[in-house]
């Protein structure tokens, strides 16, 4: 028996085994995200499941964005460009599928597949009104990236204005 630590044991995967095992990671994230959700859910219905989830990514989104920005090395007020690559490393970024534009001071953050809402629509459920999270959580993560930004939702389940996509966010960097 070898005595070793986890990052040892990494190191020994290869480039493609590591982006691989990433993916499993962030499978297994939301998958948990997903599973509490829906024992809360079952148990007290939508809006006390709402509730609980809302105060999860109050606290979540922060601490995801401040590794992401340390982890990137971003200066304080990176902008726009810092957004764009912070969102690309979002624990669930390599799951979904998701378009980014930048325009002017804005960033328009468009998810086309969410994991999230095809699984509830796989298994026959209602869709996941995630709007009042996402403003959370977006808003959050963002200004922890640059606080210059607000964000807006442009199009999220239950307000869908944009039926091309699951959800559409514009993140404005105001001067």
């Amino acid at each position: 028996m070898r005595d070793m630590i986890n990052s040892e044991y990494l190191s020994s995967f290869s480039k493609d085994e590591l982006v691989r095992l990433i993916e499993i990671y962030s499978k297994n994230w939301l998958a948990m995200d997903g599973v509490w959700f829906q024992s809360v859910e079952k148990k007290h219905g939508m809006s006390e499941a709402m509730y609980h989830d809302e105060q999860a990514w109050k606290r979540f989104t922060v601490i995801e964005a401040k590794r992401i920005k340390e982890f990137l090395g971003l200066a304080d007020n990176p902008g726009l460009g810092g957004l764009e690559k912070a969102l690309r490393l979002r624990f669930y970024a390599n799951i979904n599928r998701d378009i980014i534009e930048i325009s002017g001071n804005t960033l328009i953050y468009t998810v086309s597949e969410c994991r999230v809402q095809s699984a509830r629509i796989r298994k026959g459920m209602e869709l996941h009104p995630c709007r009042s999270v996402g403003i959370i959580e977006y808003s959050e993560f963002a200004k922890v990236i640059d606080p210059r930004f607000t964000c807006e939702c442009v199009s999220c389940y239950p307000d869908i204005t944009d039926k091309s996509c699951c959800c559409k966010w514009k993140f404005t960097l105001n001067k």
